[in-house]
Order: structure tokens, then sequence, then C-alpha cells
């Protein structure tokens, strides 16, 4: 999800520079950006279907499993778009970490934050299967500043490589206002299931008794049955941008997962925050810990957390305000095809 809401400022820019963006994913991802893109042309990709397990310490032989079907998903991805951009007469290609979705016809540009992507013992290898990867696009975009102060660190950051970086700052489809504070707490949800629901669960449960007016946006784009909770509690499944951006600020902290799409929100918007990893994601507890090291957030594991951990965070400074900005000059590469 979060690779599909940093779209959105692209998606914006194209529109502004006159373009006619196609959009395509598949799953909740593009179900997000349909709802935020009504008008504009969507097709749906073949789904990498990736499952994630309830333990998750058994997350990387879990992917392994799965390697065959993602690698015949990256085909068929593919062949997707190769028929897209005769049938649609496509300029060029903005890839989200979407392996396949590049061509030789026209320009192709892929956007990550992994250059390096950590697995625990396997990173050298998996970093450098994912750098082959990238290779093969004209240009790779990384959402961060290429010099210190940056917030992907090691992950966004390699000491040699012979890849076309571009580093375009925090992309983020939030702005900061000026609003009155409504809620002591925003928790957050986002991502895989089960992990997903245990965290809901998990969050109900240890902030009952919090003394304090509590808004849950659940996370969920598809309609379920309604869940009990705490008086002090309000929930709601989804969130539109312009909704969860006008939440955000009217919140005094915010609960989430430490995705980068998420750190870059909350940079754009200044806020405090308190960080739970997903159990087993590499990326995400390498991103807390860093980001905690530098008191910036705190942040704990999901079986750990309990409504004391939130007892006194005045040491830590929350993300310092940075502007997002989407610069039309990054284009250049898809005039006149």
């Amino acid at each position: 999800m979060g690779h599909a809401t940093r779209c959105i400022p692209i998606i914006n820019a194209l529109l502004k520079a006159n373009y006619e963006p196609v959009l395509a994913s598949d799953g909740d991802a593009l179900l997000l950006l349909q709802k935020e893109f009504p008008l504009l042309q969507s097709i749906e990709l073949p789904s990498y279907n990736i499952k994630y397990p309830k333990n998750g310490k058994n997350l990387r032989f879990k992917l392994l499993l799965q390697l065959p079907a993602i690698i015949s998903a990256i085909k068929k991805e593919r062949k997707t778009v190769s028929e897209l951009i005769k049938k649609e007469n496509i300029a060029g290609i903005i890839s989200d970490n979407r392996f396949g979705v590049f061509s030789k016809e026209v320009p192709s540009v892929y956007i990550t934050h992994q250059l390096n992507v950590l697995s625990g013992k396997t990173t050298f290898i998996t970093s450098k299967i994912h750098q082959q990867l990238i290779k093969k696009f004209d240009e790779c975009w990384v959402p961060d500043m290429e010099g210190n102060p940056n917030f992907s660190g090691d992950l966004g950051h390699l000491k040699k490589h012979h890849l076309n970086l571009k580093y375009i700052g925090i992309l983020s489809r939030f702005q900061p206002k000026e609003l009155e504070i409504k809620y002591d707490l925003l928790l957050l949800l986002s991502g895989p299931e089960p992990q997903r629901n245990l965290l809901e669960n998990k969050l109900l449960l240890e902030l009952k008794d919090f003394n304090g007016k509590i808004l849950m946006v659940r996370g969920v784009l598809k309609s379920t049955s309604e869940i009990k909770a705490p008086v002090n509690f309000i929930i709601v499944n989804y969130l539109l941008a312009n909704e969860l951006e006008d939440a955000i600020n009217q919140s005094d902290l915010v609960i989430s997962r430490s995705g980068y799409s998420t750190i870059m929100d909350f940079t754009a918007l200044g806020k405090k925050a308190f960080f739970i990893p997903t159990p087993g994601q590499f990326e995400q507890e390498y991103l807390a810990k860093m980001l905690q090291e530098k008191l910036v957030v705190p942040y704990v594991r999901q079986d750990e957390f309990t409504a004391t951990n939130l007892g006194d965070l005045t040491k830590y400074s929350g993300f310092e305000k940075a502007t997002s900005t989407v610069d039309l000059k990054w284009f250049k590469l898809f005039e006149g095809k």
C-alpha cells in the first residue's frame, strides 16, 4: 500500500504536466489508486500474491517457497506491459517496485528506497539480485536525500555502484495544516494479513483503559464486519488521502508501522510518532531502530507493546518538517516519446 500512496504525488504531477497516466497495479493497492483517481484508466496486473506467516520468524523461508510463483507473475507482468504499450501508445513507465513493469521500447523508471534489501544472513544475495533488476531500467528514483541527513540509511545508499540513481527527496501525498488537535492517539494500521489484524487486536486490548480520545484507521478497503471497541475509540475502515491528511494533522501522536512511505508522510507533516514494526520485516525493524537511536521516534516489538510504552516520550523529537515536491523536470525522460 505504501508503494501506491507515494505514487499519488507523482500521478498528480503527471496530470499537471498534461500527461495521461494509466494506473496499473493489483489488489488493495489498485483499489486505493482507483479511489483516489476515479477518472483515470486503470488495469489489473498479475499479482505477486505474497503471503506472510503469522510467525514473523518464518518470513524468509515462506518467501523462498513462493519464489517460483513470483517469477511467474513477473513474466506475465512483462507480457501485459508489452501489450499495453502498443495498445495505449505509452510514452514511458514509472514502476514502484514492480520488477516486470519495464520495457526497452520506452523510457522506464524504477522507484525504490531499498537499493540494499535486508534479509538477515542472505542480505548480500538479495541486494545484488535487486540491483541487477534495477539495471534493466533507464533511471532509478530514490525517495530520499543523497547525503546526510537522510531517512533510508544503508537501505538507500551504496558505497559503490553502476546504477543511474536520482535522489528525489521526500515523497509524500500530504501537506502540513494548522488544525486543532482532536485525537490524543491516531492508530494507523496497514500492511499484510495476518499481521495487520494481530496488531489491531493487540492495540484494542492494550489501550482499552487509555485516558484519551483514540481514532483507529483499520487500513481495510473492502467492507468488513464491525468490531467491538472501547468507548474511547472511534473506528473507521479507510480514509481517502485528504481525510487521512486531516486526521494525522489533528492527532497529537500517531502509532503505526515503520514503513518507509509512512516515514515520508510523517516527515512531510512534522509529526510525533511511535512505531511497531511488522514482525519479520527486516526493513521496518532496521528503520525503526535507526530512528530510535537518533532520538526521533521510539519503537517496540509487536508482542511487547503495552500502554506503558507511551508513558514518557519527551526525549524523542519527532520528525522535523520537510517539504515534499515533485519536479516536473524529472519527466523530461519521456518527452518526444
